[in-house]
């Protein structure tokens, strides 16, 4: 009865974060169509910009039978993160680009980011130290593979502006795995849209990448106009969400493989559909040794680091698919699953998800910079999974201590609105209800409300 109430509170309180925005954003009836502080040029050959995003969130104490060392804080918490990017790029041939960003973190996540397999902040890593780093620094070669083009608009991530309609782009260097695969348009981007780990990105997708999310590979990707098809070989941690990569490819790797298809379903409207899989080679443990070991009296606990060194392999798959409905409204859904034997090595605590959810612009209500969007995930873990876990066994999110296994149920929602300063500052209210924190019934429901200062340069 207490979780209906708290659902519906959330719910509620949902609302409240839309009305309450609302009323924030008639300070100043700002509609401006610039969307960065500074006019970014179309033609010179190089390209320069920055963004800042900073999140607060907040949890009120919730209820709990237990905790353990990696719980969720069940005591009133709160958190900031700030994430600075300059992103830099060179176009040196009409089919040849370099780009190079570099970025600086401080802050962390709500329990030091541990006790949630759906974390309420993607920017919230474990290696936020306020020390500057290299994100990204890959070379993208085009090779048309028609006389045809289409006009491609300047990113950060692509200054390219005309390009073949059928094409095979070539990209090495060291980036994030998700800037190529899992996109989504409605759920993708923490800095202007939703900010759960499994809403941003599929949560079932173990991605090869170091505790800040990048990684250094290649990616070949071919494009045609109602039809992609990529594949990306890449190095994986040393340990689990470790900092280090391992450089020698016959110790670890990752291949990703990814189709997406783009069929016209509503007339005029966009529509895609990805079907996602993926390959890791690396040292991770095995959820029935540990259980085996722990039995046999030879570790006090489940310890799934507590292993000989051996390249074992982890897959899965996943399928995410956008719809524009109206110039107003959209759509996403995503699912995935992984082989679940292996421990959970990259992103997060998850063996098998379904999200879904979409977004509105303010055009309805004369606010055509502003957006609301709502989303709905169910995570789950294997059933070996489960047992080390309520054995006492730790993963590096997950740990209780203990556990009565149910499913993590998360709701999220956003309203992002211009803020009335200068071009290019946006804030946003964020709200989130977790049913089943860590997967445990034992603790929670949960609830975060957040805030979000976005500042593009």
């Amino acid at each position: 009865m207490v979780r209906i109430f708290l659902s519906g509170a959330a719910l509620l309180l949902c609302a409240i974060v839309v009305t309450s925005s609302l009323a924030l954003a008639e300070i100043d009836d700002y509609t401006s169509g610039s969307e960065t502080f500074f006019a970014h040029s179309d033609t010179l050959p190089w390209w320069l910009s920055a963004q800042s995003n900073t999140i607060f969130q907040w949890h009120p104490p919730f209820h709990a039978d237990y905790s353990g060392p990696n719980s969720l804080d069940r005591r009133s918490d709160q958190a900031a993160t700030e994430v600075a990017t300059l992103y830099t790029g060179l176009e040196l041939s009409p089919t040849l680009e370099a780009i190079a960003d570099f970025e600086i973190g401080s802050g962390s996540g709500l329990s030091d980011s541990t006790g949630l397999a759906g974390l309420t902040n993607l920017d919230a890593t474990r290696d936020l130290d306020g020390m500057p780093y290299v994100a990204r620094l890959w070379y993208r070669l085009v090779i048309p593979l028609s006389d045809e083009t289409v006009d491609a608009e300047r990113g950060p991530l692509s200054i390219l502006t005309t390009l073949p309609v059928r094409r095979l782009d070539i990209h090495i260097g060291k980036f994030s795995m998700v800037d190529f695969f899992d996109l989504n348009s409605v759920a993708n981007d923490s800095h202007t849209q939703f900010m759960n780990w499994t809403v941003v990105n599929n949560g079932a997708y173990d991605y090869p990448a170091d505790t800040r999310g990048y990684t250094y590979g290649g990616v070949i990707d071919y494009e045609d106009r109602f039809f992609g098809a990529r594949f990306a070989e890449a190095l994986i941690s040393k340990r689990a969400n470790g900092l280090n990569l391992q450089k020698n490819l016959q110790d670890a790797h990752s291949e990703n493989y990814e189709i997406e298809v783009r069929p016209e379903l509503i007339p005029k409207r966009f529509t895609a559909v990805r079907f996602l899989a993926f390959t890791n080679f690396a040292n991770m443990g095995d959820y029935h040794q540990a259980i085996d070991l722990f039995e046999a009296g030879k570790t006090p606990v489940p310890e799934i680091t507590d292993h000989r060194m051996q390249n074992t392999l982890k897959y899965g798959f996943g399928i995410n698919a956008e719809q524009e409905f109206t110039d107003t409204i959209r759509g996403f859904a995503r699912a995935g699953w992984n082989e679940s034997e292996h421990e959970s090595f990259n992103y997060t605590e998850v063996n098998d998800t379904v999200a879904f959810g979409g977004d509105i612009r303010g055009t309805v209500w004369n606010r055509p910079q502003d957006k609301f969007g709502v989303a709905f995930v169910g995570n789950g873990l294997s059933q070996r999974h489960r047992q080390y876990l309520a054995l006492g066994g730790l993963g590096f999110i997950l740990g209780d201590g203990a556990l009565s296994y149910g499913p993590e149920k998360i709701m999220e929602c956003y309203y992002n609105f211009p803020i009335p300063i200068h071009a290019g500052f946006f804030g946003a209210l964020d709200l989130q209800y977790i049913d089943n924190p860590g997967y445990n019934r034992a603790r929670g429901p949960v609830v975060v409300p957040g805030m979000r200062l976005h500042v593009e340069l």
